[in-house]
């Protein structure tokens, strides 16, 4: 099981506070708590993704509570301070699945006396468990944003199968094996981050699990140059294979040895202003204590046939509470899975209130540009009450 102390060991922005809720769907979870002295305010929770932490909205949380906001982040299952998690690659991989964590979600809320938010707001992977929320339990989750990972709804059930036999069966996807055979044999870094060696491969690199990060986070941001983004002809190797390395990794590297080639040059490493090597090093100190499997788990429980099938359940079912969504410009993971942004505004969410690309952002939008997001998060908040 994982351990934790109070909080981050660094400095937390003025108006932030680090807490712990205890016995929430058994876990004791760290969060990340503004605008929590003054009154009655509307609440919003903040729902960071893979490789982050709740310290991922720490330039987000003030501006909120400076706006009359109760704010709060928790650092998610499998992450950072919360603690109860299993984090043996064979151990319960079934409480990483999308229905137990927005069962987080609601206990958190529960455990600090909070019955509905004005909105959750989900980035990266939380933008899945930010949706999963708003689409199960409308009532509690008032409104959703949306940020790096569009959301095209439930998996659907197969309909009027009854006598073709098979129809019905889940069926292997070929994508794999069409990536392995192309003439620069390629995988999908989901299906590396479901082996069991990428927990080693990351927490032990020749890096270092700092110097990973710094290359990770710089990869994937807008201060890549290569990052620019497009919509994809279709789920087929040939088209996947047009994303950077980070995402259709070659087959024969290691996430590690996939970004060190794009380590940025020290000069750069001083220039970012968004993740100075002191605010990254919450995230290096955290995943090394930890380890990474805890989200890694994320991408088995969606790659599990067994699991994923709970989610057919909820076919046809929309996001019917006000939505929207924010990307960087320069962020692939838009595009990732093609036609899933369409598939969002056309039936996953009736009530879709904007659909916005931040100039000057990556895959890290709410730290690239914090004051954009911010912007953009009150605007909705406003038009979706």
């Amino acid at each position: 099981m994982s351990d934790h102390r109070a909080g981050y060991d660094v400095p937390l922005p003025a108006g932030i506070r680090s807490r712990v809720a205890h016995d929430v769907n058994g876990l004791d979870i760290h969060l990340l708590e503004a605008g929590h002295t003054s009154g009655d305010r509307p609440c919003v929770l903040l729902l960071h993704g893979f490789p982050e932490l709740a310290w991922s909205w720490r330039r987000v949380m003030p501006a909120l509570a400076d706006a009359g906001y109760r704010v709060i982040a928790p650092d998610q299952r499998g992450y950072g301070r919360t603690i109860g998690w299993d984090d043996r690659y064979a151990g319960d991989l079934a409480s990483f699945r999308f229905v137990n964590l927005v069962r987080d979600a609601i206990g958190l809320l529960h455990a600090l006396g909070v019955r509905e938010v004005a909105a959750v707001v989900g980035h990266d992977f939380g933008a899945s468990v930010a949706a999963w929320s708003a689409l199960l339990r409308p009532d509690v989750f008032r409104a959703t944003v949306l940020m790096s990972a569009p959301f095209a709804g439930p998996p659907t059930l197969p309909f009027d199968t009854a006598d073709t036999r098979g129809a019905g069966a889940p069926r292997l996807d070929p994508i794999h094996d069409a990536l392995a055979a192309l003439d620069r044999p390629r995988k999908h870094y989901q299906r590396y981050y479901c082996t069991p060696q990428a927990n080693s491969d990351m927490l032990g690199c020749t890096q270092g699990v700092h110097d990973f990060l710094r290359a990770y986070f710089h990869h994937k941001s807008a201060d890549w140059s290569s990052n620019r983004p497009h919509r994809l002809a279709g789920w087929t190797a040939e088209a996947l294979a047009a994303m950077p390395t980070y995402y259709i990794m070659d087959l024969d590297r290691t996430m590690p040895e996939t970004v060190a080639p794009e380590m940025p040059a020290p000069t750069a490493i001083a220039d970012c202003r968004w993740l100075p090597d002191e605010d990254l090093a919450v995230y290096a100190a955290e995943f090394t204590r930890t380890g990474f499997q805890g989200g890694l788990n994320w991408y088995r429980c969606r790659a599990s046939a067994p699991i994923a099938a709970e989610l057919q359940i909820w076919s046809g079912r929309t996001i019917d509470v006000p939505s929207a969504f924010v990307s960087g410009r320069s962020d692939w993971g838009t595009y990732q899975v093609p036609g899933a942004l369409e598939a969002m505004g056309e039936r996953a969410c009736t009530r879709l209130l904007g659909c916005h690309l931040v100039d000057g952002a990556g895959h890290w939008v709410q730290q690239e540009r914090s004051d954009e997001v911010v912007r953009l998060l009150l605007d909705f908040l406003a038009e979706a009450r």
